[in-house]
C-alpha cells in the first residue's frame, strides 16, 4: 500500500514576493483595519480586482477558518481569526527582511524537517519556512521522538543556504538557540538557559529544542534545516515525559501567541544569521555564554557507547565543547548528548 502523500500546503513557492497570495493577504488586512464591513465593490476597487475575484478569496479565508460575515447590502466582516500560523497570519507585522518564506503551513506533518530538505533539495529559496500546526513524527537530536500535539507548540523549519562549509553549522545551531532566548525574553518575559548544544531548558525541564541538518556538496553547504520544536502552550505533559519536559505556559502560568513568538524568532536569528555571515560569530558566542547551563560543570557527553566526562571549560569559536580532564588534557566534543545536565534553570523577567 502506497503511503498517504502529505497534505497539499496553504502556500505556494512561486510567488515572487515569497507571499502566498499577496492579494489574499491584502484582503484579510483591509478587513482587519476596518472598523465596519466592507463591500465586495470597496475591495475590489482597492486591490483591482474583480468582485468574483474579491469572493473566491473571501471563500479560501473561511476555508482556512477566519470567520467573516457576508451581506449582499452591508458587505463583509471579519468576526474572528483561526488559531493557527497560518502564512498570512506570520506575515502580517513581520519585520524580517529575508527569512520570511515562501511559508508552507499544514495541519499535520510527519516532520517540518524532513519536508524543508525535500524542498531544498528542489532549489527552494532560502527563507523558506515549513509550519506545522502537528507532527506524526517530530524528531529531536539523534532520532529522539519529539511530542508535537496539535496547536499547542512551535513546529517549525527554516531553509538556509549558507555558502560556507559543513564544519561551520554547530555555529549556526548555536545561533539559533540564541535568536530562540532573544525571541522568547521580548513576547513571553521566560529566558530559558541554552544546554550545549541545543536543548533550551526552564528550571532543568526542557521546554525546546533545535535540530540542524545539512546537504553537501564537495565541501560546501547545500542547503541547511533549522528545525525548532517549542512547547509553548501544553497545559500537561505524560509521564515520564513530564519529569523532563515543560512548556511555557506551564512556568509563566499563561498561555501565549505562537505567532508572536514565531515572528521574534525569525527577526532576531535573521540578525544573528546577519552577523554569522559577516564573520562575526564571536558576538554571538558571547551572547551564547550568557544563556548557557552547561559550562563549569561536570558533565558526561554521550557519543553512541562511548561516553567521555569532564569539566565543561568552554566552547570553542566553531562550537566545540572543551573538555577538561583530571590530567589536564582537554577534549574537544563536536557532538553527543550531555548527562545528567545543569540543575540551575533560567530566570523569568518581564516581557521588554
Amino acid at each position: 500500500m502506497n503511503p498517504k502523500p502529505p497534505q497539499r500546503p496553504t502556500a505556494a513557492p512561486t510567488d515572487a514576493d515569497k507571499t502566498p497570495d499577496a492579494l489574499l493577504t491584502a484582503i484579510l488586512g483591509a478587513l482587519k483595519d476596518a472598523g465596519a464591513p466592507l463591500s465586495g465593490e470597496a475591495l475590489a476597487q482597492r486591490l483591482g480586482l474583480s468582485r468574483a475575484a474579491v469572493w473566491k478569496r473571501i471563500h479560501r479565508l473561511r476555508a482556512l477558518g477566519y470567520a467573516i460575515e457576508g451581506s449582499p447590502r452591508r458587505g463583509y466582516r471579519l468576526l474572528g481569526l483561526p488559531d493557527k500560523l497560518l502564512p498570512a497570519e506570520i506575515l502580517q507585522g513581520l519585520k524580517s527582511h529575508f527569512l520570511r518564506g515562501p511559508i508552507h503551513h499544514f495541519e499535520t506533518l510527519p516532520s517540518t524537517n524532513d519536508l524543508a530538505k525535500e524542498l531544498g533539495s528542489r532549489e527552494a529559496p532560502e527563507g523558506t519556512l515549513v509550519v506545522a500546526e502537528s507532527q506524526t513524527k517530530g524528531r529531536g537530536r539523534l532520532g529522539r521522538a519529539w511530542e508535537s500535539p496539535p496547536g499547542l507548540g512551535l513546529y517549525v523549519s527554516l531553509l538556509l543556504r549558507p555558502p560556507l562549509p559543513p564544519t561551520e553549522m554547530p555555529q549556526i545551531t548555536l545561533a539559533a538557540a540564541v535568536a530562540v532566548v532573544r525571541a522568547l525574553r521580548r513576547t513571553t518575559g521566560v529566558v530559558p538557559g541554552i544546554k550545549w548544544p541545543n536543548d533550551l531548558l526552564v528550571d532543568g525541564k526542557k521546554v525546546g529544542g533545535i535540530l540542524t541538518e545539512m546537504e553537501t556538496e564537495s565541501d560546501c553547504i547545500r542547503h541547511l534545516v533549522v528545525g525548532l520544536g517549542l512547547n509553548v502552550n501544553n497545559p500537561d505533559f505524560p509521564p515520564p515525559l513530564n519529569l523532563i519536559a515543560t512548556s511555557l505556559a506551564r512556568v509563566a502560568g499563561s498561555s501565549f501567541s505562537r505567532r508572536l513568538i514565531l515572528q521574534a524568532w525569525l527577526e532576531e536569528f535573521e540578525d544573528l544569521y546577519r552577523l554569522f555571515l559577516n564573520r562575526d560569530f564571536g558576538v554571538i558566542l558571547d551572547e551564547w555564554r550568557e544563556y548557557n547551563v552547561t559550562l563549569g560543570g561536570m558533565v558526561t557527553v554521550r557519543q553512541g557507547p562511548r561516553e567521555i566526562t569532564g569539566l565543561a571549560l568552554e566552547v570553542a569559536e566553531d562550537g566545540a565543547l572543551l573538555l577538561g580532564q583530571a590530567s589536564g588534557e582537554v577534549i574537544r566534543v563536536t557532538s553527543g548528548e550531555i548527562a545528567p545536565g545543569p540543575e540551575t534553570g533560567p530566570r523569568a523577567i518581564d516581557p521588554d
